[in-house]
Formats: C-alpha cells, structure tokens, sequence
C-alpha cells in the first residue's frame, strides 16, 4: 500500500508542470460496477465461466485539458471485483468480494461544444485492500479456491485496460458526464498455482461531476 502511495505521489509531482498549461478540473464519479470472470483449471480445459460481482463504485477525479478536444483524466477509484459460482449437485454458493483501491489514467477525446461526446481510454492500476470469502458452500479442485482465509495470499497488484464512451454537458465551470466502461485484467489474484487461468472483466455504469479549479491564461 506505502508504494501505491509513493507512486500516486511521483505521478502528482511530476505531472504539475503539464497541469499550469491549460484547464483543470476536480469532481466526483459514482455508479454501479459488474464484473464476470473465467477460469480453466488446466492446459487444455475448457472455460468454466461464473457470476460475477454487481457492487456499488465511487472515485475521486482530476481531469485535465491542454488542447481543445483532447486530455487527460486521473482517478483514485474504490471497486470491488470478485465472483459468485453456484454448483446444482452441491446445492449452494461460493462467493468471494475483492476490494480494490484503483487508478485508471485515460487519455479523453471530445467531440462537440456545450453537449459533447467523449471517449476514454489508458491502462489502470491498483492495490487489493480486502478479501472476503462471504460465503462458501462446497469445495473441490474443479472450483475456484478461497482468497480470504489464511495462507491464501491473493496477489496484492492489479494492472488491465480500460475503455469507454459516454455524453457530457457543460453548466458553466461544471460538466456532468455519464459514462459506460469495459475494463479487463491483466493481473490475477492467484498465486499459488491451484487455478491454471483466470479471466476477468468489469462494466460500470456511472455519473461524473466536475468543477473547472484551474485555468492558465491562454486557454481565457
């Protein structure tokens, strides 16, 4: 966790003298996250696929332009990934949350004035914060395994790519914006080799408020 903070704060230093030129704006993004995920549990297997993980997401953001219709958007995001994986001949569930503090760094393309349509995209990173196995019903080497009890050691970093569309509006120094996002994983939480592969995927569905704080004088 100290290096995820250590990182966020070299990013922040160094990208002040790009921030002076052009326009600067802090808000909020808040909505609704589901994730699904896959797995094979050996070379050749096919693809055993469960039900994801639908929970509430929230971010602090820092969006900033240097040219007309292009930047760069920064976030601090709270998001939680995970499955749930129901079996009928043990009539129950398996469901494990994995709690993330997220950074995504988009670059933003814009199209129009007052109403606008943008698209985003850049790789993400993160650091898990919690595991929790919330319920756990049966057990066995063809299911996934558990990633909050002791000794399961998830791995703390993810990395991925993300992408989306959406509209904004622009009120004055504020702009609302309505985001639909696909994002993947490049990182797993396994480490200790019970899971030969594991996909996973994550869609959200959110609104952004933003406030113009910072202008240089070129872009008056």
């Amino acid at each position: 966790m100290q290096k995820l903070i250590f990182y966020i704060a070299v990013f922040a230093f160094l990208a002040l003298p790009i921030l002076v030129q052009g326009q600067t704006s802090f808000g909020i993004r808040g909505g609704y996250s589901v994730s699904s995920l896959s797995y094979r549990t050996g070379a050749g297997r096919p693809p055993t696929r469960t039900s994801g993980i639908s929970a509430p997401t929230f971010a602090f953001v820092m969006e900033h332009f240097a040219g007309k219709n292009a930047g760069i958007q920064i976030e601090i995001q709270y998001l939680t990934l995970g499955y749930s994986q129901t079996d009928t001949v043990f009539a129950g569930t398996n469901r494990t949350e994995l709690d993330y503090l997220k950074m995504p760094v988009l670059s933003n393309f814009y199209a129009g004035r007052g109403g606008r349509f943008h698209i985003k995209i850049g790789p993400h990173f993160g650091y898990l914060l919690n595991a929790t196995d919330v319920q756990r019903d049966f057990d066995g080497n063809n299911f996934l395994p558990t990633y909050g009890g002791p000794g399961d050691n998830p791995r703390k970093f993810m990395y991925g790519l993300t992408a989306g569309a959406g509209l904004s509006k622009l009120f004055g120094k504020s702009t609302l914006e309505g985001d639909l996002r696909f994002s993947y994983e490049f990182g797993r939480p396994e480490t200790l080799d019970r899971i030969f592969e594991i996909n996973s995927t994550n869609i959200e569905f959110t609104l952004t408020y933003l406030f113009q704080a910072l202008k240089s004088k070129t872009q008056n």
